[in-house]
């Protein structure tokens, strides 16, 4: 006979309706899928673990049927760590990538899942919009603060930079998740920015240049990817039964992503000679 379940409850998320749980004291995560051989999940070939669960509703999403619990697999930080050795060698110049869904949503089975991934000298990358963090929270912040102790690095997905267009796009507010990127670059984590555009949405001169200056302010920033909008989506839509907001409009031509990327870059970097004539003894990062 099962003992009782423990619930270890991410509290301040209130669309969590199933959480993951600790059961014969191991740690359990709802599981959407994994992909052995990621190319694209962070530095080196991934093991790249997808979770379900995401409060964000963006319009160009791909993977809708990861935002409900509902569906996927339970599976202890134990079962996939054994996956994992089982082809570890392949990853020795990779490593872990937790990513969904919102991997913030299973927070505290991430934590356990890395910590258990660096007690092998495993390299741990979260992929995450960061829209569970809440920096009033004290209860909140000291389970971000454990996670960030074991995690290398931070694929940052920011949807927009513009408040009010990110409400449009994702049906969240963007507030916590630039607080996010400040926290974990006080904390020293590397992280990698991630931005998609898309025609008439992020595809904007004035917003890529915010979003770079913005990038300016962060010290531990060490990648950018801006990724083209791709319409491959569309077809999960139409079998889950749910409207695709986005419907009609044509994967955007990676020309216009490479473009997208310059804008940022340039305002990013005329941001830090600002900064660094304002404060002519702080060295560049």
């Amino acid at each position: 006979m099962r003992p009782p379940i423990v619930v270890a409850s991410y509290e301040d998320a209130e669309y969590l309706q199933e959480k993951s749980t600790v059961w014969r004291k191991k740690m359990v995560g709802h599981i959407h899928s994994i992909e052995s051989c990621g190319t694209v999940d962070g530095p080196g070939l991934r093991f790249v673990v997808f979770v379900k669960g995401c409060p964000m509703r963006c319009q160009y999403c791909h993977n809708p049927d990861t935002w409900e619990m509902s569906g996927g697999t339970d599976m202890t930080v134990e079962e996939i760590m054994d996956q994992f050795n089982h082809k570890k060698d392949f990853y020795k110049k990779g490593g872990i990538t937790v990513t969904g869904g919102e991997p913030l949503v299973q927070i505290d089975f991430v934590t356990e899942l890395f910590r258990a991934a660096k007690a092998q000298g495993v390299h741990t990358c979260l992929d995450t919009s960061g829209i569970t963090f809440k920096r009033d929270n004290p209860a909140v912040m000291e389970k971000f603060d454990r996670l960030m102790e074991v995690t290398d690095l931070v694929m940052l997905d920011i949807k927009h930079i513009d408040p009010e267009e990110h409400i449009k796009l994702t049906k969240q507010k963007n507030d916590e998740i630039l607080a996010f990127a400040r926290y974990i670059d006080e904390k020293g984590v590397e992280i990698w920015i991630r931005h998609v555009v898309v025609e008439g949405i992020t595809l904007k001169e004035e917003y890529l240049k915010r979003l770079g200056q913005f990038m300016a302010t962060l010290h531990h920033v060490k990648a950018l990817d801006v990724l083209p909008y791709h319409n491959m989506g569309e077809v999960k839509y139409e079998n889950l039964g749910i409207d695709y907001p986005l419907k009609g409009m044509k994967s955007l031509d990676k020309s216009k992503a490479v473009w997208a990327r310059g804008i940022i870059l340039q305002a990013y970097r005329e941001e830090r000679d600002k900064m660094a004539n304002r404060h002519p003894g702080e060295k560049k990062s």
